[in-house]
């Protein structure tokens, strides 16, 4: 799925998505990270305490909306930021779906440097 911009193999479940999307904080946040941002540049654009933004956060990346990029800085440590990473999401009629529906997001293409930087992020999470 890395580098092209077809339907994501790891969908979410249809009601994660759909709870993600029905969330009111859930959409300031997908207006707002079209770039990356950081959780005290989202609590302030969106208006939300720290506290819920990470529980959107949370529910957003459960349901593969949005992504985290780390950026290492020079002085030690690392600053997260959040992507929004789909450019659309498409419900279908399926007969073979437990509830007759299907969800697919259709992602953005990767470039070679946020792939890396995917791999760092997971490779960190794991330390």
């Amino acid at each position: 799925m890395v580098g092209d911009s077809s339907p994501s193999e790891d969908s979410p479940s249809f009601q994660m998505v759909l709870d993600a999307l029905n969330d009111t904080n859930c959409q300031a946040i997908l207006r707002e990270t079209a770039h990356p941002m950081t959780a005290n540049e989202l609590s302030d654009a969106c208006d939300i305490p720290q506290s819920t933004l990470y529980r959107k956060l949370d529910l957003l990346s459960s349901a593969s909306l949005v992504r985290e990029r780390d950026q290492i800085n020079p002085s030690g440590g690392r600053t997260t930021y959040y992507v929004r990473d789909f450019h659309d999401v498409t419900i279908s009629m399926d007969p073979t779906a437990e509830n007759g529906l299907s969800v697919s997001v259709q992602r953005p293409p990767r470039n070679a440097d946020e792939r890396l930087a995917d791999i760092w992020s997971q490779m960190s999470d794991e330390l």
